[in-house]
């Protein structure tokens, strides 16, 4: 299937499910996520309309990113994979969101690289949903010490994001991180991706991250 079909039928699967559940489709934000794709991969989904995309490594957006970006002045980025304190200065100047803010120490270093940078990437904390000790992402508990950290640090954190467990119902846990959102005053919900953005779009999703329901499987 073309790209651009691809693109038009995630857009009408999120617009179904925001209408379904009483949503507004304007206020899901589609993350196309273009991890391991090459450029040109990316260009026939900015053709077809798609401004905001999203990667998982700092290195591979370097690598790709400063010459479409060249090419497209209007792209927006966002980086949705694990960050590394000694990277947050390079990600600060080539994000516009940073999806995984889950410790203190990355927020201390994204503190001091936004000051240096002039400028602030919108920043979501991750959340360790599933108390999985092998993934990233702040425990449950900790969520509300995490939030006044980076408030003190004047790096006030605008959503919430989530993985849920492999192999599991999705719906529970997309339920619970909305429900952190609300009791923590926190707008913005970063959930769904390409097997389930319609159960997080159902469930109040602000922002869903999709990969190979826009470009395909990967090879």
């Amino acid at each position: 299937m073309p790209e651009a079909e691809r693109l038009s039928a995630v857009r009408d699967r999120i617009a179904r499910a925001a209408r379904l559940s009483r949503h507004a489709p304007e206020d899901v934000t589609l993350i196309a996520v273009s991890k391991t794709h090459p450029a040109a991969a990316i260009e026939p989904l900015i053709s077809a309309g798609q401004r905001l995309f999203g990667e998982n490594r700092v290195q591979e957006a370097e690598e790709k990113w400063p010459k479409l970006r060249d090419r497209h002045t209007d792209l927006e980025l966002h980086l949705v994979g694990q960050l590394q304190s000694n990277k947050a200065e390079a990600a600060v100047k080539l994000f516009d969101a940073v999806h995984s803010v889950d410790r203190p120490s990355l927020v201390a270093a994204l503190a001091k690289a936004i000051d240096k940078a002039g400028r602030a990437p919108l920043l979501f904390a991750q959340v360790n949903i599933g108390d999985e000790p092998q993934k990233g992402g702040c425990p449950v508990v900790e969520l509300p010490k995490l939030l006044r950290e980076a408030e003190a640090a004047g790096v006030g954190l605008s959503g919430l994001m989530c993985v849920p467990p492999a192999g599991r119902e999705a719906a529970p846990y997309f339920a619970l991180l909305a429900k952190l959102a609300r009791d923590n005053g926190v707008p913005l919900l970063s959930m769904g991706m390409s097997d389930d953005f319609e159960t997080a779009v159902m469930l109040g999703a602000t922002h869903v991250r999709v990969g190979s329901a826009l470009f395909g499987p990967r090879g």
